[in-house]
């Protein structure tokens, strides 16, 4: 899937970032839920390997965002399976960058 996606962001704002409830997902997408499910696994455990003892980090970095609402952070989902990510301007990637994405860029910039 990396060899075929792109991800173009289009906000700087953390509160504006798509998250879906694993509930609605895994009801209305059960099979698609399941995919990223083993999609977030493989990744933890590559997360796992490049910052041992980081689990906050990790947990941070995730692609299920863990609390009262369980929920699937869309962004974060579309950044792990592209081979590119940028955002709509090149001052808008750069904050990109130092942002919202920042731990997601120093893991593979």
């Amino acid at each position: 899937m990396t060899k075929t996606f792109s991800y173009t962001n289009h906000t700087v704002m953390p509160e504006a970032l798509e998250k879906w409830s694993v509930d609605l997902l895994g009801r209305l997408l059960p099979r698609h839920l399941d995919l990223i499910f083993l999609i977030n696994h493989i990744y933890l455990e590559h997360l796992r390997k490049k910052f041992p003892n980081q689990e906050e980090k990790i947990a941070r970095m995730s692609l299920i965002e863990e609390g009262p609402v369980k929920s699937i952070r869309m962004a974060f989902l579309s950044i792990v399976c592209s081979h590119t990510v940028n955002g709509v301007a090149a001052l808008h990637t750069e904050l990109l960058k130092k942002t919202i994405f920042s731990e997601q860029h120093q893991l593979q910039p």
